[in-house]
């Protein structure tokens, strides 16, 4: 079988990286999101539990207290590092597997460059917005406040420094339609 063409979608959080997802889903390609992966490893028993060895403050009886987790690990670096080695990993792995069963296919990466899983794509899509209306974004969708929305942000890469990175920048914007059928012409698909 030939090798599959696997290409991801990343972007601060609040960019809109989903609806770009749901633009290319939109023209035939199948799409893939590392947050669902993330969600289909938590209802793993097998995963919990290893979650729960790594992190036993977090336990609710026999199982792991993801209320407790995520708390643990937006207040403790190290915390977050653990967890991030522990199911990054993972993640990917079961991404790349799914990626495979297909000719083309697209993928959210949140944590791309971050991770350092670029190399794991033909190529990137960055998608950038604006910072106020990235903030409003996941205000409303989250129901977090703006403090909560800039700590997260504050993880991840500045759009300045994402613009530095071997990517296909993308615009969330008026001209997203136009960028992304150029990006589909560029890599002939």
């Amino acid at each position: 079988m030939k090798q599959s063409r696997k290409f991801a979608v990343t972007g601060g959080i609040g960019s809109g990286k989903s609806y770009v997802l749901a633009r290319i889903c939109a023209y035939g390609y199948p799409v893939f999101s590392c947050d669902e992966i993330s969600r289909d490893l938590w209802e793993m028993e097998a995963y919990r539990k290893e979650l729960l060895g790594r992190f036993p403050q977090c336990a609710d009886g026999a199982d792991i207290d993801k209320a407790k987790l995520t708390k643990l690990v937006f207040s403790d670096p190290a915390a977050l590092a653990r967890l991030e080695a522990f199911s990054h990993p993972r993640i990917m792995e079961t991404l790349l597997a799914r990626m495979e069963e297909h000719p083309v296919s697209f993928a959210e990466v949140p944590l791309l460059f971050e991770g350092g899983y670029e190399h794991l794509f033909e190529a990137v899509i960055a998608v950038r917005r604006p910072e106020e209306e990235r903030i409003r974004a996941v205000m409303a969708r989250d129901g977090v406040t703006e403090e909560q929305v800039r700590r997260r942000m504050a993880r991840q890469l500045d759009p300045a420094e994402l613009a530095q990175k071997p990517c296909f920048l993308l615009e969330n914007g008026a001209h997203l339609e136009e960028d992304l059928r150029r990006f589909f012409q560029e890599y002939r698909l």
